[in-house]
């Protein structure tokens, strides 16, 4: 336990960072943590810098059943690297540092460990069989909380990314939601992604609806090889199409993106780097690009994303990349 006396307050929260990182399934710890975010404003404040600045989620949800012949693969591809404890705390004092500079407040990682069921690390993956026979392969620094107890079966999206193949049942419908966004479906499989901005939903197989609540343009049905996307701020819906083998290719490692911007691309790519990637050049970021990236290396994605446009990645430290067009 490190002694808050002699550390300055951003050093103090980033110590708490350090310890749920390092204890994700430590009740107590959590428990103290939050005791500690509601003593001060500014202690929330340093702890939401922090985790901004270090870009990090906390960590990792309970594993899932013994996985078939078949999953080991993917079992193994799903494993997470960890820092020894002995460089925990220059990362985190580092973090703590760049806090300082941090000019805005991020969602608190604490919420989405105390909500999700089930969540991934950095560059991580997870196989979940459900109860009712359903199956979720959780993408990248992604969570869920899974509720099948009432008349419908409703998963909701954290954060992140999800493919979902889905037992019928005509009498349990079976609700993702993201966002707030519903996509309600009876039997199918699907992708789900929410970002910051908005809600995607991917479509391979059977048939979904599509409600955003409160958004009236906000409703669509898809078919196998259709798209929608959701501006989770104005409730703009579009639809689009796509090659079902594209559809979840993140499973394979790899990431496709049709007329997206840089900007959003990066936030997709953060999911599988350690380091704080940061797109400073506003008119770079607002580039579109269509194309398949690499996520088993995601610093060759990076150039593959900026180099078209003029840009330059830049590894300013272990920590951080910076892409830039200068």
């Amino acid at each position: 336990m490190t002694d808050d006396a002699t550390l300055s307050l951003h050093e103090v929260a980033a110590d708490w960072l350090m310890r749920v990182r390092e204890a994700p399934g430590d009740a107590a710890l959590a428990r103290a943590l939050a005791q500690w975010l509601e003593e001060r404003d500014e202690h929330r404040r340093a702890y939401a810098r922090v985790e901004h600045s270090w870009q990090l989620m906390a960590a990792l949800a309970p594993a899932p059943a013994e996985p078939r012949a078949d999953e080991r693969q993917d079992a193994a591809d799903s494993r997470v690297v960890s820092f020894p404890r002995r460089l925990w705390r220059p990362l985190a004092i580092g973090a703590a540092l760049a806090a300082g500079l941090a000019a805005f407040l991020a969602f608190p990682a604490l919420l989405l460990l105390l909500e999700a069921d089930y969540r991934t690390g950095t560059g991580a993956r997870q196989a979940l069989a459900l109860e009712d026979g359903s199956r979720i392969e959780l993408g990248a620094d992604s969570a869920v909380a899974v509720d099948l107890s009432g008349s419908a079966r409703v998963v909701r999206l954290l954060a992140g990314e999800a493919f979902f193949d889905v037992r019928p049942d005509p009498a349990r419908p079976f609700v993702v939601d993201a966002g707030g966004v519903d996509v309600t479906v009876l039997g199918t499989r699907f992708n789900v992604r929410l970002t910051s901005t908005d809600a995607g939903v991917e479509l391979a197989e059977g048939a979904v609806s599509l409600d955003y609540p409160g958004h009236g343009q906000a409703h669509a049905r898809l078919v196998p090889g259709e798209s929608a996307r959701v501006d989770l701020r104005t409730g703009a819906l579009e639809k689009g199409e796509i090659a079902v083998d594209d559809i979840a290719v993140w499973r394979e490692g790899r990431l496709f993106v049709q007329d997206a911007t840089i900007a959003a691309v990066v936030e997709q790519l953060q999911r599988y780097h350690r380091a704080w990637i940061t797109v400073p050049d506003g008119t770079l970021a607002q580039q579109r690009v269509t194309g398949l990236y690499d996520l088993t290396d995601p610093d060759r994605a990076l150039r593959a994303l900026v180099e078209p446009h003029g840009g330059r990645m830049r590894e300013i430290s272990p920590y951080m990349r910076v892409l830039s067009r200068f």
